[in-house]
């Protein structure tokens, strides 16, 4: 069964080789944002004959496409989603760098008026929040490990 990203490089004619649809089926199976290393660590696990070089190639050539989005989130890697029609924002988590993806229906409201209030319509934007848990979070989550163990 093709993964969505092999599905979407079928229908804009790209060629698949077999490391491109392995590489294909590590993003589509990943629910974070992962960097050109995890996914080549990743796509090794299932075909350790990939090089570096091909993942960069392959991830160069969905961004090109329009199958994937890249990302820059401060840390200093690139980081790649799959390109969607679905609008999301972003909160990072500076500590662990964690990537939230959050949609706000006010905020968006919000984000068209300032644009309106200065004589503009808004036709694209990218909202990318960098943020530290907040202290009664970090107590909850050292609440949960400490419960895990």
């Amino acid at each position: 069964m093709q993964s969505r990203i092999e599905q979407i490089c079928s229908d804009k004619g790209l060629k698949m080789t077999d490391q491109r649809r392995i590489i294909a089926q590590v993003l589509s199976g990943s629910v974070d944002h992962p960097d050109v290393d995890l996914v080549y660590r990743r796509a090794t696990e299932l075909d350790p004959k990939i090089s570096i070089a091909t993942v960069y190639r392959t991830l160069r050539l969905f961004e090109e496409a329009n199958i994937l989005e890249k990302h820059d989130f401060g840390d200093g890697r690139a980081r790649y989603e799959e390109a969607s029609g679905d609008h999301h924002d972003h909160l990072i988590n500076i500590k662990n760098g964690e990537v939230i993806e959050f949609y706000n229906r006010e905020l968006e409201a919000m984000k068209k008026q300032i644009a309106k209030d200065l004589g503009f319509e808004l036709v694209d934007h990218r909202l990318e929040l960098y943020a530290t848990p907040s202290v009664s979070k970090e107590a909850s989550d050292e609440d949960d490990e400490s419960f895990q163990k």
